[in-house]
């Protein structure tokens, strides 16, 4: 008997300039500009980063039960270019939800990363043909294929509740989450942290770095 799989309505593709505007920024960046609870935590870049990569795209959330890639096989068929593939599945690692094969068949979909809250496996063959790949574990032992699952639901990941289409920013240091409702007024936050911080390297390259801040919020005692 087929298994259950609820599918909700696609989100809207973001505007190409938004994505162009994150992809100069950083998830540190877009983490302080949300008030530093952005970031989905235990998620790292597990394969197919490249040094100083930012990988910008709205989600295509998937849940799943822990170690099943029956859904997330069906969220690769369905997935629009651009998009980065996030399956929720409890952040157990006992079993890879999907390794080089489908790395590779992400990458001819267009699929801009895969944030996974489980584990991977085949991280040699993820580093060759697949997109960005953030995950919470590493193991060999492969998947079942039962469901259920959903397709386009809100999940969480990391802590985080993530809904299809909120834009998602992926770079070495991790993944931040944009509300879909709130991207061009974070988007603009991150810009202006991105100015300050330019800022600051000049007055620390000139010698001229302001510290008084420091002072002013510790009260010193010293000890003999």
């Amino acid at each position: 008997m087929p298994a259950d799989c609820l599918m909700y309505p696609a989100s809207p593709l973001p505007p190409a300039e938004l994505v162009g505007r994150l992809e100069r920024l950083a998830s540190a960046l877009v983490s302080d500009g949300s008030g530093r609870w952005a970031g989905a935590t235990g998620l790292g870049p597990i394969a197919g980063l490249k040094p100083g990569q930012v990988v910008v795209g709205p989600a295509f959330t998937v849940r799943t039960r822990p170690g099943d890639n029956l859904v997330v096989h069906k969220a690769m068929d369905i997935a629009r270019p651009g998009e980065v593939l996030v399956v929720a599945a409890g952040g157990h690692t006992d079993r890879a939800l999907l390794g080089g094969l489908m790395g590779q068949y992400a990458a001819t979909k267009g699929i801009v990363a895969l944030v996974v809250d489980g584990a991977v496996r085949d991280r040699s063959d993820l580093d060759r043909v697949s997109p960005p790949v953030f995950a919470t574990g590493l193991t060999h032992l492969g998947p079942y294929k039962n469901g259920p699952g959903e397709l386009r639901g809100p999940v969480s990941v990391g802590g985080v509740v993530i809904r299809d289409g909120d834009l998602l920013v992926c770079d070495e240091d991790g993944v931040a989450v944009i509300p879909r409702h709130r991207a061009e007024e974070i988007t603009s936050a991150a810009e202006a942290k991105f100015d300050s911080e330019a800022a600051e390297r000049r007055a620390i390259a000139e010698g001229t770095w302001d510290r008084s801040w420091i002072d002013a919020a510790l009260a010193v005692r010293e000890v003999s």
